[in-house]
């Protein structure tokens, strides 16, 4: 570790590139099949689910905490987690507690503008250049926390709700991506507020899209289960996990002995 991350000035969060971008969509559709795979096939429902898969967040988000710098492995890590549970609240709101999702979503939309306010009051910034302390760090993830279950809403509302199904769904996302990014490309659109609304906007299209390729087809879905789809993508994020911190290692300057 270099003498800036002594310093303590190092930021805990990785570079925005193509990499985080596909990484971050795996693990959203993972989260989504996932959560969807322990609850149902294999039995735990959704009250056990969550509580084992919150313990383990716990768990793991203390480890990302401890690292002080960004670190792939324990990072996306926390973000594959946040993404199944976010998923599973949600899913509790709705299944256990009867929430409609029209509900879920303007909550969550709420509550996530709280966050994102009361995070710029208290540090001036929401950019994630600079989560170099444990209370910036602490706002990123209950933030990721919270878009994570917003998308969940967001996604099912459309797709089933509104009936536009899975595929239609994941188009629509992908669509108001694209116009997020030639705003932010060619009509000075603030970055902040790009990442930020393309990072929400990725969550939903991530659902939609695990939802389109684990569910049987009678439900609109290619029928491949959850199973497969978690696994298929769980490979995916090691492998891209594997390449990061290799590529990190490489690209740090050796320390004078």
């Amino acid at each position: 570790m270099n003498a800036l991350a002594h310093s303590g000035t190092v930021n805990r969060v990785p570079e925005v590139t193509v990499d985080f971008w596909l990484i971050k969509l795996m693990a959203v559709t993972m989260g989504e099949t996932a959560a969807d795979y322990l609850a149902v096939n294999l039995g735990l429902g959704l009250t056990l689910t969550s509580l084992i898969m919150a313990a383990v967040l716990i768990v793991v988000v203390a480890i990302q905490f401890l690292q002080k710098c960004y670190v792939p492995a324990s990072y996306w890590a926390a973000v594959v987690l946040i993404s199944v549970v976010g998923t599973l609240i949600t899913d509790n709101l709705v299944d256990n507690f009867g929430v409609p999702l029209e509900v879920t979503t303007i909550g969550f939309s709420i509550t996530l503008t709280v966050t994102f306010a009361v995070w710029f009051a208290f540090e001036h910034t929401l950019s994630i250049h600079s989560i170099y302390t444990t209370r910036r760090e602490a706002f990123y993830w209950l933030a990721i926390l919270f878009t994570f279950a917003l998308g969940t809403a967001a996604g099912d509302l459309i797709a089933e709700t509104f009936d536009f199904g899975y595929f239609t769904t994941a188009l629509l996302f992908v669509a108001i991506i694209g116009l997020i990014a030639i705003a932010y490309y060619f009509a000075n659109l603030n970055s902040i507020l790009a990442f930020w609304l393309a990072y929400i906007l990725t969550r939903p299209m991530g659902a939609s899209l695990g939802d389109l390729l684990s569910q049987p087809a009678e439900y609109g879905g290619l029928g491949f289960g959850t199973i497969y789809t978690s696994l298929l993508f769980l490979g995916l994020i090691i492998a891209i996990v594997i390449y990061m911190t290799i590529s990190q290692s490489s690209s740090e300057p050796t320390e004078a002995t």
